[in-house]
């Protein structure tokens, strides 16, 4: 089952600062969270000044898998291909179903 949480619902954008590899650290805007086949998995896109700038089809769409390690939740890449593919597509059908004014009453 694919439960979907959109953040466009919350007045505020929610932001997120992520560190990636080399230490760099980029602030993403948080657009949803899903749950699919036991994991919970959250979309973002790089967070910009000027909302306009994030329109098109060149939009980033970032995915990454909720992960627990020694207690603590942490977001992670995805590693695996197929599992990014799968849930980077899902989250693509259900984000431009969302922005389109087709809010689906009932998840799959």
């Amino acid at each position: 089952m694919k439960m979907i949480e959109y953040y466009h619902e919350l007045e505020e954008p929610e932001l997120l600062t992520l560190q990636d590899e080399e230490g760099v650290e980029n602030v993403v805007e948080l657009l949803a969270q899903m749950d699919v086949d036991g994991k919970s998995y959250v979309a973002a896109t790089p967070h910009l000044d000027d909302p306009t700038q994030a329109l098109g089809e060149d939009a980033e769409l970032i995915v990454l898998v909720s992960e627990e390690e020694d207690g603590e939740e942490f977001l992670a890449s995805i590693d695996d291909d197929d599992e990014y593919e799968k849930i980077g597509n899902l989250f693509l059908e259900k984000l431009m179903g969302y922005y389109e004014g087709e809010d689906e009453a009932e998840e799959e």
